[in-house]
């Protein structure tokens, strides 16, 4: 940690953001959540919640139009070099070139991050030890299976060194024991790295207790804070019924103000 990244500083800050598609449909509706450091964080929504808008914000693939993003301070709209340099992403489409190599992939990932190939090829080899494929640096990418793909990913988006981690929806094709491994896996940063982590997904049994939780809904934000307090705040015997119930009173107040 630098000296210009107190611990109290939050990896990510997220304040009153909106944003819409067109003027009427509104994909995200002034939310507003946090990113502790060294900290895991389930941003839990079903698909069409807003989960890949915000990313997208989050990332500068959309303009910020209406509220204000931070990544350990630094402003995503006035100082994106400073921001984006400690954010590394895996988003739920697959990017890797299937028709060349791990190491091939990850060396271009280097030369757009502006990492000379001497220093590349040190942090190519740290980061695929990190994500357990070390010995598949110069196996073909269609070669691997989708978990494997997975593993380069996130170890591509660990190659600059980042200290804040956005994955979407990450084990979507996965079956169930490598979606537990890429989960744990990414935990491990977390815990043992000190990575934030926000981990964006449709499905409940992914968040653990010592998780940060936000329930976002048709782009509003309906509960954020540690999952027991998110529970005991909707009056839910466990997180599903947490969801069910926060989720459902929404849908309920959004038909009542319809009428």
């Amino acid at each position: 940690m630098t000296p210009f990244e107190p611990a109290q500083t939050p990896a990510l800050e997220i304040d009153h953001v909106s944003h819409r598609y067109g003027p009427r449909v509104a994909a995200l509706d002034d939310v507003s959540l946090t990113v502790k450091q060294s900290s895991f964080t389930v941003l839990l929504g079903l698909n069409g919640a807003g989960k890949s808008t915000l990313f997208s914000l989050i990332t500068r693939l959309y303009a910020i139009r209406s509220g204000q993003i931070r990544i350990f301070g630094h402003d995503v709209g006035s100082e994106p070099g400073a921001a984006l340099s400690k954010l590394g992403v895996v988003f739920q489409s697959r990017a890797l070139d299937i028709d060349i190599s791990v190491r091939q992939n990850l060396m271009y990932h280097a030369a757009l991050h502006g990492i000379a190939s001497s220093r590349a090829r040190d942090l190519i080899a740290q980061v695929l030890d990190r994500v357990a494929m070390a010995d598949r640096s110069q196996d073909r990418v269609g070669n691997l299976s989708i978990g494997q793909m997975r593993r380069i990913e996130i170890a591509r988006a660990l190659l600059h060194q980042p200290r804040l981690l956005l994955l979407d929806e990450p084990t979507v094709g996965l079956d169930i024991k490598a979606r537990a491994d890429i989960l744990d896996h990414v935990r491990r940063l977390s815990t043992v790295e000190g990575i934030g982590v926000l981990w964006a997904t449709h499905l409940i049994d992914e968040a653990s207790s010592g998780d940060d939780v936000v329930v976002l809904h048709k782009g509003r934000v309906l509960s954020h804070g540690a999952l027991g307090e998110v529970v005991r705040g909707s009056g839910g015997a466990d997180l599903r019924d947490a969801f069910n119930r926060l989720t459902g009173a929404a849908d309920q107040s959004e038909l009542e103000a319809a009428r």
